[in-house]
């Protein structure tokens, strides 16, 4: 009776609150130092929104958004911004099911099937899955369900999601093993709205979320809440960016809430007021004491997994938290229940967890100083690498079978080795002592002592470049390298140091063990530990899906994918793209210019290979743009490009030029007859390329022995990721190759452009006019 009158009650969802709130006297040179910090730390990390709440007992003491909710009108971020919060929806997924622990109608160690009969994953270890198990990840269920899975956009229903799990086999025994799985508290979701015979989402809204007074908070988005939702930002490991995608999970109890960083705060003071919320009890003071218990742990732990809480300490101080990461959202909310400080933070931008692990922690920490009257602790944002110590940390690093691998570009230094999960990228800490921080990663320490790396207490010797390359993969692996899965998360399947590994949701890559022919291992850590890639190989070897932790990822095919040449089908017919570029005239462009003095590239060196792509139809228009094979370059360009030419001829290499100089009207060929989506690949005839004048090179390198063109993790003109000069696909050969042309070129002035491996623009290019001469313009 008590259940059915709470929920009659309609919920009002999106109320409007202050866009500012405080800062409390108490508080006003904390949200000052923060401010300065979040904002450094915002444009380091190219973060579009944050917002942050800070609380002090039943008070939400300070609550501000920074940056821009939406880039359309420049519309600014503010409290109430609604954020995403990912895996922080379990907090109160848990609650909702211990209301009905407390009442009786559920028992927390009783097999699941006794609520639950049709929840049958395979079992044989005979011991049943009991909700404890569930809460505190314990249960050993696959890290994702086969239907409503992370990356499922097709919005499945709850039923539909967990029973997708009985075609699953547990992982673990129960109760034997942690393993972190968004499929268990789906279920435990779907078990709350089994029980309370109450969606799922309503019951969380009617009795959770409107007691702690959490007015622009829900799981499922009303109009209301979208206005408010900022443009989130995805990003890969090889620097594309694009739009977070917007679809909403079928496992919506383990990661679907939608709240406003005040909001966050509300439910941290129902924490502090032991589960009395503004509008009444919400829970118990002795449940929320059970649930930051550390379960299946030696008696007097105080680290570890509660029941939806995990359980740690800072600076001595006991600290419950929960981060969240869903698609373009990053979210950190953490409490200190004996001192009664809480705070919530949340940005817009993926995998950004280290960063808002960070600030709440440092806001903790200035609180505490806030309130003992003791100075506040400096907030420090870590100045890049220099070139110096950054040119004698690359390379690579080994210590029995561990491998580390330090790459540098531009002013970025990036740390790899399969123990880190994720690429690590480098600060400057003090000296030589350098500090892990790129928002995916923080705090990690390492430096260079001699010819050995340090991490974290464990040296790594240096490795001395072999004079060959990398070898050859296996032949059985050639067909299982490629990318599987959707435009919004890619399954990449890639080969590194002699291993097939995996790289998984944007950033954390895995080694993996080959059990047989087609089914490989992920390794006894990170997200996928003790789950399998089970690969479906067509006649010849070549995978056509690749089933990762039961997971269907289908390969990604295009043309030109195996070797070919990249094609699309142009949006206007050829003949009326030339007609309108012949008719169009380049922009004006003022100021004073250097003399043009296009010089032909073979005739400075008849070594240098063509294959001058638009003058055949073997180019992305299937059409000849130009009607001789001759490539130019303004002289000092040219007399570079030779010098690398040269010096790559020591390593059994050649340069091979698919086009230099190129007319503007071609130009505006290519960007009228691209589709919009793939401008980046093509120059903006409104402001002209860089080769109309005379300053980029698009080229690849050949084998002396042989006379063949390389090949490497991408064809030349081919509109994809593998396009990118950081695209981590691929081969280790594949992407030793790429970098050793780039090193050749950009020892010699030029630089490589971001979305195309084989461009590179001489360092003089904005020195010259755009031209729109044709070839035979030129005397031969």
């Amino acid at each position: 009776m008590l259940l059915t009158t709470v929920l009659a009650v309609a919920p009002t969802v999106g109320a409007q609150q202050a866009d500012v709130i405080g800062p409390a006297n108490a508080y006003a040179d904390v949200s000052r130092v923060l401010s300065v910090f979040i904002e450094r730390e915002m444009r380091d990390k190219g973060i579009p929104a944050l917002s942050i709440a800070l609380v002090d007992g039943p008070t939400v003491v300070w609550s501000r958004g920074f940056g821009v909710e939406h880039a359309e009108g420049n519309v600014p971020a503010t409290a109430n911004t609604v954020y995403r919060v990912g895996s922080v929806s379990k907090l109160f997924t848990d609650i909702g099911v211990m209301q009905l622990v407390e009442r009786g109608i559920i028992d927390l160690d009783a097999p699941v099937q006794r609520y639950l009969p049709t929840f049958r994953p395979r079992n044989t270890s005979g011991t049943a899955i009991t909700l404890r198990q569930l809460m505190s990840h314990y249960a050993g269920l696959v890290r994702e369900p086969p239907v409503g899975h992370y990356f499922d956009d097709r919005s499945p229903t709850l039923a539909s999601t967990v029973a997708s799990l009985n075609a699953t086999s547990l992982v673990y025994a129960p109760g034997t093993t942690p393993k972190y799985s968004n499929a268990a508290i789906a279920t435990v979701g779907y078990l709350l709205e089994q029980r309370s015979r109450t969606p799922f989402a309503r019951y969380l809204q009617a009795a959770v979320l409107q007691p702690m007074g959490l007015t622009s908070s829900a799981f499922e988005l009303t109009p209301a809440l979208r206005a408010h939702v900022p443009d989130a930002l995805m990003w890969t490991l090889h620097e594309r960016t694009f739009p977070a995608p917007t679809f909403a999970l079928g496992m919506a109890p383990a990661g679907s809430m939608y709240a406003t960083m005040p909001d966050l705060g509300r439910f941290i003071s129902t924490l502090f007021a032991g589960g009395l919320g503004a509008s009444g009890r919400v829970i118990r003071s002795a449940t929320l004491d059970s649930m930051w218990t550390p379960q299946f742990a030696p008696a007097g732990a105080t680290r570890g997994r509660g029941i939806g809480f995990g359980l740690g300490t800072l600076d001595g101080a006991r600290v419950v938290e929960h981060g969240g990461a869903i698609y373009g959202f990053a979210t950190q909310l953490s409490a200190m229940p004996d001192e009664k400080l809480g705070v919530a933070v949340s940005a817009a931008k993926d995998g950004m967890n280290a960063l808002t692990s960070r600030v709440a922690h440092e806001a903790l920490r200035l609180m505490r100083a806030a309130r003992a009257g003791t100075p506040l602790p400096a907030l420090v944002s870590y100045a890049p690498v220099s070139l110096a110590i950054a040119t004698r940390l690359a390379g690579t690093y080994g210590s029995g079978d561990s491998t580390v691998s330090v790459d540098v570009h531009d002013s970025s230094v990036v740390v790899s080795a399969p123990f880190l999960e994720i690429q690590n990228g480098l600060r400057t800490l003090h000296g030589d002592t350098l500090v892990a921080d790129d928002g995916v990663s923080f705090g990690r320490r390492m430096w260079l002592a001699g010819d050995t790396l340090v991490i974290g207490g464990h040296a790594f010797a240096r490795q001395r470049v072999a004079a060959t390359l990398p070898p050859d993969i296996p032949a059985r692996w050639r067909g299982l390298i490629g990318e599987y899965g959707w435009d919004h998360d890619v399954l990449y399947i890639l080969e590194r140091n002699g291993k097939l590994s995996a790289l998984i949701e944007w950033f954390f890559e895995y080694p993996l063990t080959e059990v047989s022919n087609h089914v490989f291992a992920f390794p006894s850590y990170g997200l996928y530990a003790g789950e399998r890639i089970v690969f479906t190989r067509n006649a010849a070897g070549r995978a056509s899906r690749a089933t990762a932790a039961g997971i269907d990822f289908r390969r990604r095919s295009w043309v030109g994918e195996d070797g070919g040449i990249f094609r699309i089908t142009p949006v206007k017919p050829f003949r009326e793209l030339l007609a309108t570029a012949l008719a169009a005239r380049p922009p004006e462009e003022p100021g004073t210019f250097r003399d043009a003095e296009l010089t032909e590239l073979v005739t400075l060196d008849s070594s240098i290979h063509l294959d001058i792509r638009y003058a055949s139809d073997r180019n992305f228009l299937s059409t000849p743009m130009y009607t001789q094979t001759r490539a130019f370059l303004q002289r000092p360009a040219a007399e570079a490009l030779v010098r690398a030419h040269r010096k790559l001829a020591a390593q059994g290499y050649g340069l091979l030029i698919h086009d230099g100089y190129r007319p503007w009207y071609v130009t505006k060929m290519f960007w009228d007859g691209t589709p919009s989506d793939k401008h980046q690949f093509v120059a903006d005839p409104a402001s002209g390329s860089r080769h109309n004048r005379g300053g980029a090179v698009d080229l690849t390198m050949y084998d002396r022995r042989t006379g063949q063109p390389i090949v490497t993790t991408g064809g030349y003109d081919e509109m994809s990721d593998r396009s990118y000069p950081e695209y981590p696909g691929g081969t280790s050969r594949q992407r030793a190759l790429r970098e050793i042309l780039r090193a050749a070129m950009e020892a010699e002035g030029f630089h490589v452009y971001d979305a195309e491996w084989w461009h590179f623009d001489y360092k003089d290019w904005r020195l010259y006019r755009i031209g729109n001469e044709r070839f035979e313009d030129f005397t031969k």
